[in-house]
Order: structure tokens, then C-alpha cells, then sequence
């Protein structure tokens, strides 16, 4: 058991979400949820998770997903001048944010996977 706390951003709707959520109880690791749906980040927290997970918005970004397809995001450049914009959108369209994030003190991951989550338990 850890002492460790961490933070799961967690859409209940999802089932990859609700795995990484009992994995977390099945670890006995305490979490804060948040339901990031609900409580959207903001524009800052984005920057402070990508930074933790080493990724850029465009990487976390749900681009499937028929918001993304009415923004046209399929289109949108990857450079540096545009993470800022995607940064925006992000916080502006949560739907559009990978779920579940999952952060501790061991760093930060999409845990769309068993593996994934593993790394930061």
C-alpha cells in the first residue's frame, strides 16, 4: 500500500476510464476524482498535466469525436505557435480531452491501458 495520492480526471461514461478508476481501488491507492466533464480544466492546469505527462495538446487530443469534426481539428498544424490554441480548445471542449488521466507523484499517463497505469503505481 502507498502513501502516494493521486488524481484521476475521469469520465464515468467511459469503460477504459472506469478500469484505470478499479485499478486504482484494487491497488488500495488513494485518489482524488475528478470528473473533468463536470469540472473542466483550465487552460493553465492543461499545460501543468501535458508538462507532467511529456505530451503536447494535440496528443491528448479526442479527434474522432464528432466536437472535434465540427472545429475541424483534423486540419489544424502541430507546430509550437499553435499549442496554445489547441490548449484553448481543449479547456473550452473537455469531451475532446484522452481520458483517464491519471497523475501522482511517480508522474503522469493516459492509462488507457493496464501497462500505462502501471508505470505511475
Amino acid at each position: 500500500m502507498t502513501s502516494e495520492h493521486m488524481e484521476i480526471w475521469h469520465n464515468p461514461r467511459c469503460s477504459k476510464s472506469r478500469a484505470a478508476k478499479q485499478a486504482l481501488d484494487d491497488a488500495g491507492v488513494s485518489y482524488t476524482e475528478r470528473r473533468y466533464l463536470e469540472e473542466p480544466p483550465t487552460a493553465q492546469e492543461l499545460r501543468d498535466i501535458l508538462d507532467r505527462l511529456g505530451l503536447e495538446p494535440w496528443d491528448i487530443t479526442r479527434t474522432g469525436e464528432d466536437e472535434a469534426e465540427e472545429l475541424g481539428i483534423a486540419g489544424w498544424s502541430r507546430t509550437a505557435a499553435d499549442r496554445e490554441h489547441w490548449i484553448e480548445t481543449l479547456a473550452h471542449h473537455p469531451k475532446l480531452i484522452q481520458r483517464p488521466i491519471v497523475a501522482g507523484d511517480k508522474g503522469a499517463v493516459v492509462a488507457r491501458d493496464e501497462q500505462s497505469l502501471k508505470s505511475v503505481l
